[in-house]
């Protein structure tokens, strides 16, 4: 039987690019949401219906869902439940389950923007300026994701649970990155964000960007990842290099990465799963990306 692959929030605007990925690799996809009418369910060969996250039982009936569809790997990206899948990921390897994330030390980092901030400074990343109290005029909450709740003001701001933080100058950059199992990066592709909505991107170009490559291969050597990530950087206005968050996941934009050298589904198989080692293909700058609503019909 074909390697059955869970994927998760299977409603977002951006979960189509990894269904279709699985599928062109030949796996089988199954997709996943708390919502049973999501789009990704008539996208992919399958479809389970997942526990909310405050669920008490939430990892039990989780556990429960993936034995009994015979799920062999999950590869985790929303960030609610993020921490709790690295925290079960032995448990479940028990169970055949093969889930590619980052250890849960380092997922608890960098989904908490201050402790990102630590990391940053302790292991000489260049990074901006970031406080507890509203020293800056960027205000973010310490464990937002996207664009949801971030501001910018002079005003007083209530700063419990919230970081403020240097605004910077320059080009947004987005690093997708492929780690193997010794953290080593196989795959670095920066790419210019040419349009963002809702914090998801709508286009961009790879860029060979040596400044951003560097630095990137340095925080691989200072903390452990696992599999596909996601950084973030600007290149500010003087040409320095700072990067502001980290994501431990896959991430929606990095079917650009995927396009840019091959289809890193096959390498989290062949490499996380049967062992096989990486042979990196050269990587394709100047690729565009462009996105598009597309439709789905139910008869």
């Amino acid at each position: 039987m074909s390697t059955k692959i869970l994927t998760e929030a299977s409603g977002s605007l951006t979960s189509a690019y990894l269904i279709e990925a699985i599928k062109k690799a030949g796996f089988f996809s199954v997709a996943s949401d708390i919502d049973p009418e999501c789009v990704g369910r008539y996208l992919a060969h399958d479809f389970i219906e997942m526990p909310f996250k405050d669920d008490k039982n939430l990892w039990e009936k989780t556990l429960d869902k993936l034995i009994s569809h015979k799920i062999d790997i999950v590869i985790p990206s929303l960030d609610e439940t993020l921490l709790g899948w690295a925290q079960k990921k032995e448990e479940f390897l028990q169970h055949g389950v093969h889930t590619i994330i980052s250890n849960p030390q380092t997922v608890k980092i960098f989904q908490d923007k201050w402790l990102t901030f630590q990391f940053f400074r302790q292991a000489g990343i260049p990074t901006p300026l970031t406080s507890l109290e509203q020293k800056y005029p960027l205000i973010k909450p310490r464990n937002g994701r996207g664009s949801k709740g971030v501001k910018i003001t002079s005003k007083p701001v209530h700063m419990d649970g919230m970081v403020s933080q240097e605004l910077l100058e320059g080009e947004e950059y987005t690093v997708d990155v492929f780690c193997d199992k010794q953290s080593e990066p196989v795959y670095i592709v920066p790419r210019k964000r040419l349009g963002v909505k809702d914090g998801k991107s709508t286009g961009g170009i790879v860029v060979n960007h040596p400044q951003i490559i560097k630095w990137v291969k340095r925080i691989c050597k200072q903390i452990p990842f696992l599999g596909p990530i996601n950084i973030q950087c600007f290149i500010c206005k003087d040409g320095s290099v700072k990067f502001v968050e980290i994501n431990p996941r896959i991430a929606g934009g990095m079917a650009l990465g995927f396009a840019a050298t091959e289809n890193w589904i096959n390498l989290i198989v062949d490499h996380f799963i049967f062992g096989k080692s990486i042979n990196p293909k050269p990587i394709r700058s100047g690729m565009k990306m462009k996105r598009y609503y597309a439709e789905v019909f139910i008869p």
